[in-house]
């Protein structure tokens, strides 16, 4: 009971010499002999022990001015909101001006689903126990907790073993294994051939965005085919890319060296988008689809493409809602079913953007990216991602490797770009000076080149 982990925390504060006050939900009852235990031996210590009372709880917290506020009103078994008199406890705690400890989780958000069906606590920190909960990092569950800490109470790992996972987590780490140096005598052919597609007119900002963001991580070759009035700028932006002007698509004009094709940024939902999402499709070279050619391809319900074909898809909830013809608060509601039905629905990898992001596939454990941060909620982000992870894919990392390498890449530049100067005002391009150092692991723990000669890369 999670009440219990209160009784008992009660004791060890009283023992350490704390004032304090324990506060619960009437009526008090306890299903368990333990939490019964901790609860006489939280009397027996002489703690005062109070009955909340909605109508006067304002005018007793005020009194008691608790310098520290533990929430251990629900566990990791709560589905349900929160009936009346927890919701107005709630509500307090939320607004009052002390600091809150939740255990486990925050009282009121689902730990399955990173969603909170009522009211919920807004903790300052939140310390887990015997195992991380995936509620926490993803979605609301994020902005519940707070800063995330974890504990396994001393229990042996063989405990959990033959439970069912519901995601694992794709670290910092993870990526010096799929990111090694290159050979010496690398060449830009080893290093893959991406071609982007989008910039309708109006928005080609968004293919500059996603054709810079592809070449700082690493592709060997970069072909971008927009509109006529954005070729100078990307010419002028990146030079390296091989910009070229597409008034219509011919199936004939694909480089046979692409081994990537990537659509959706500023691509527009009008004739020349559509075209654009009928070329790719017709092809059987490995796919992204970002932005607008997820809502073409929402608008026919289904998978477009052969069975084996490999393809990433990168929705945000809204697309994701659009894509599973559910509401976009269904989504938010239960991120990791939702990423799932996607994978399964679409046979492809995808990518649900946003809080604590997640990777899916038919066939693996979702991954979960515990990075980034709410200054990356502006225009361009997607843009960004959608041309890292094209260009991993085309330096050859499986489908579901670029794809988390790449969320995770964009997140820590996100956060590095962050810390630097703050989240209000972040833009998509401050990432770029950081994604070339993230796209570098080295085994010492540190980001950047190696000191070793390096090759010519002709």
């Amino acid at each position: 009971n999670n009440g219990g982990d209160g009784f008992v925390m009660a004791g060890l504060a009283m023992a350490a010499g704390l004032e304090l006050e324990l506060w619960h939900l009437p009526p008090r009852t306890t299903s368990t002999t333990s939490a019964a235990v901790a609860l006489a031996q939280a009397r027996e210590a002489g703690i005062v022990i109070r009955a909340i009372d909605p109508d006067s709880l304002a005018f007793e917290m005020a009194t008691f001015a608790p310098d520290l506020i533990i929430d251990a009103l629900f566990g990791i078994g709560l589905v349900r909101a929160p009936d009346a008199t927890a919701a107005v406890t709630i509500r307090m705690i939320d607004d009052f001006s002390a600091p809150c400890l939740a255990l486990d989780v925050p009282s009121g958000l689902d730990a399955d689903r990173g969603s909170a069906p009522g009211e919920a606590v807004r903790a300052t920190v939140t310390i887990s126990f015997i195992g991380a909960k995936f509620g926490c990092a993803t979605g609301g569950g994020r902005a519940l907790c707070g800063e995330r800490v974890e504990h396994d109470l001393g229990v042996s790992p063989r405990c959990l073993e033959g439970l069912n996972v519901a995601a694992s987590r794709f670290d910092p780490d993870d990526l010096r294994t799929r990111l090694p140096p290159r050979p010496l005598n690398a060449s830009k052919q080893d290093a893959g051939h991406a071609l982007l597609i989008g910039g309708d007119r109006g928005m080609g900002g968004a293919l500059c965005l996603a054709a810079e963001a592809a070449l700082r991580v690493g592709v060997g070759r970069l072909s971008a085919w927009t509109r006529a009035e954005h070729v100078p700028v990307l010419l002028s932006r990146r030079p390296e890319a091989m910009t070229r002007r597409v008034d219509a698509f011919n199936a004939d004009t694909v480089p046979s060296t692409v081994n990537v094709l990537a659509l959706g940024p500023g691509l527009g939902r009008g004739d020349w988008g559509r075209a654009a999402l009928d070329l790719a499709l017709a092809d059987s070279r490995p796919l992204l689809l970002d932005a607008d050619a997820l809502n073409l391809l929402a608008e026919r319900g289904q998978a477009a493409w052969s069975d084996g074909r490999v393809v990433i898809l990168t929705p945000h909830s809204g697309e994701a809602a659009r894509l599973l013809g559910i509401a976009r608060e269904a989504v938010e509601a239960d991120r990791l079913a939702a990423v799932t039905a996607l994978a399964e629905r679409y046979c492809a990898t995808v990518v649900l953007k946003g809080a604590g992001s997640l990777v899916a596939t038919c066939a693996d454990t979702p991954r979960v990216i515990e990075a980034g941060n709410p200054g990356m909620a502006s225009g361009g982000m997607g843009d960004a991602l959608t041309g890292i992870i094209a260009a991993l894919l085309a330096q050859g990392l499986s489908p579901f490797d670029a794809a988390s390498s790449g969320a995770l890449i964009h997140a820590m530049a996100g956060d590095a770009a962050a810390a630097d100067g703050g989240e209000r005002g972040l833009l998509a391009s401050d990432l770029m000076p950081w994604l070339r150092r993230f796209a570098n692991p080295v085994e010492d723990g540190e980001w950047g080149s190696r000191a070793s000669e390096q090759g010519t890369g002709e």
